[in-house]
């Protein structure tokens, strides 16, 4: 029997071991969509409990103390409850998450940051909060700390148009951290024309760029102005969430009937928000084609389920799921008329339904091509599918379909800056599943080939890839 979360962790063979400790562990991270906060990077900072860095905002671990029964009011906070008392929660749910990631990561999270070795559960939840409570008062565990600590060489953080990046530009003049950390664009609200902030946002659109929109031409000149400002702060990748692949053969000249329309408050049918999502959407990566960005599709989520809870808490607070629509057709499409225009640029799709790995994984393979090594990638296992079997799936079905060793690798999709193990995690499963290949005889004893893949997918693939 081995023990619990050892050297070996996750690594069932001694292929396997050899890899990843001498081979993947101490490579660089390139973080490439996170949702971490640039202004708490450049204001650096600090914790003063271990709820802050490790409970505030992260929907997992609240969907987990739901689902253990955990009133609602020490999950998000409430009145009356303190930051401990939401730390005591958590403590009495981790042993009830044996199954899923989560027990693995908090632990990994303890361990790696604040050298708790212990099994966290309610008996020894205030030795830890004291534990880590003393160590977070030392200064030393600032976020910049946490990033550096983590052996983080790039982040892009997930930005909206209309942001100023002044605090991606301060990060730049800080002589005491050597960390890049860029915006993405995700213009997902220039997309959605039908839902009601919409005006809202164009206007502020229009500040940002200092035009006023009156049109569907000054909506694009905006956007474009946009793209051309995040380039020069050092914008590489464009991130979009399509819970829905939009196709629909159209013109500009429907497109700037349909925003017309919008601009009026008229209502947009859903035959007409597909169109201009297209038009939209093809403009976009022409752009980001023009400017060698690689584009980001997220697809398949379904968001607010609960519109109860949604009107309490808003969004990105745990009530999201996985969505079933159908991606084939449209995305096919999409990319096709593109490349058609031979201005496709470096792609990534990803899937929130584990169903699409292989339908994502042969689309790809339609679009491979200009001397780009994995131009066209399959995301890695995101969101509901970060676990175990989904980060396999998804490395199996790339493998099977495309280029394993092209792959660009994990990120964290995270609010937290105590999320960077989730790559430790990752790169685990990685020299696993080659090592269980070598073991089987399907793949050869070459330490030097596989290493070398091990690295370039933990690493040097993405830095090559985005451009870093």
């Amino acid at each position: 029997m081995k023990p619990f979360m050892d050297d070996d962790f996750l690594l069932s063979n001694e292929t396997a071991v050899r890899l990843y400790h001498d081979f993947a562990k101490d490579m660089p991270i390139i973080d490439y969509h996170c949702h971490l906060s640039p202004q708490q990077i450049f204001e650096n900072t600090s914790f003063t409990n271990l709820t802050e860095a490790w409970l505030y905002g992260d929907h997992y671990k609240w969907r987990a103390l739901r689902a253990n029964g955990v009133e609602e009011r020490y999950v998000t906070g409430g009145e009356g409850v303190s930051d401990y008392d939401r730390f005591a929660a958590w403590a009495g749910t981790v042993p009830q998450t044996i199954g899923n990631p989560l027990y693995q990561w908090s632990h990994l999270e303890l361990r790696r940051y604040f050298g708790v070795e212990e099994l966290i559960n309610e008996n020894n939840a205030q030795a830890i909060w004291d534990q880590v409570g003393a160590k977070l008062a030392t200064g030393g565990y600032k976020a910049r700390d946490l990033i550096q600590m983590s052996n983080v060489e790039v982040i892009c953080t997930t930005d909206d148009p209309v942001d100023s990046l002044e605090y991606h530009i301060a990060i730049k003049g800080l002589d005491d951290f050597n960390v890049q950390v860029l915006p993405s664009f995700r213009p997902d609200k220039a997309l959605e024309i039908n839902r009601p902030t919409f005006l809202e946002w164009v206007g502020k659109l229009g500040a940002s760029a200092s035009a006023s929109i009156n049109s569907y031409d000054e909506l694009l000149e905006a956007l474009k102005a946009r793209v051309a400002f995040f380039n020069e702060v050092g914008c590489k990748v464009s991130d979009h969430a399509l819970d829905y692949v939009a196709y629909a053969e159209t013109t500009k000249a429907a497109a700037s009937a349909i925003f017309a329309k919008a601009l009026n408050g008229e209502t947009v049918s859903l035959d007409e928000e597909k169109q201009y999502k297209t038009y939209t959407l093809l403009f976009l990566g022409r752009l980001y084609a023009k400017h060698g960005w690689a584009m980001q599709f997220h697809i398949n989520a379904a968001r607010n389920n609960s519109t109860r809870m949604f009107g309490k808490l808003g969004p990105d607070t745990g009530f999201d799921s996985i969505n079933d629509s159908a991606v084939a057709y449209p995305l096919a499409k999409l990319l096709d008329a593109l490349d058609s225009d031979d201005a496709l640029p470096k792609t990534i799709v990803y899937s929130l339904n584990a169903k699409d790995n292989d339908v994502l994984g042969s689309i790809i393979g339609s679009f491979q091509g200009g001397g780009v090594p994995g131009k066209i990638q399959l995301g890695s296992a995101w969101w509901f599918n970060d676990t175990k079997n989904g980060m396999l799936d998804q490395m199996n079905a790339l493998a099977n379909l495309g280029l394993l060793s092209r792959f660009v690798g994990m990120l964290t999709d995270s609010r937290s800056f105590l999320s960077y193990t989730r790559h430790e995690y990752f790169r685990r499963l990685l020299c696993n599943l080659l090592g269980e290949w070598v073991e089987n005889g399907e793949a050869p004893h070459d330490m030097e080939l596989l290493g070398n893949m091990v690295q370039n997918i933990s690493y040097r693939n993405a830095k090559a890839y985005f451009g870093f």
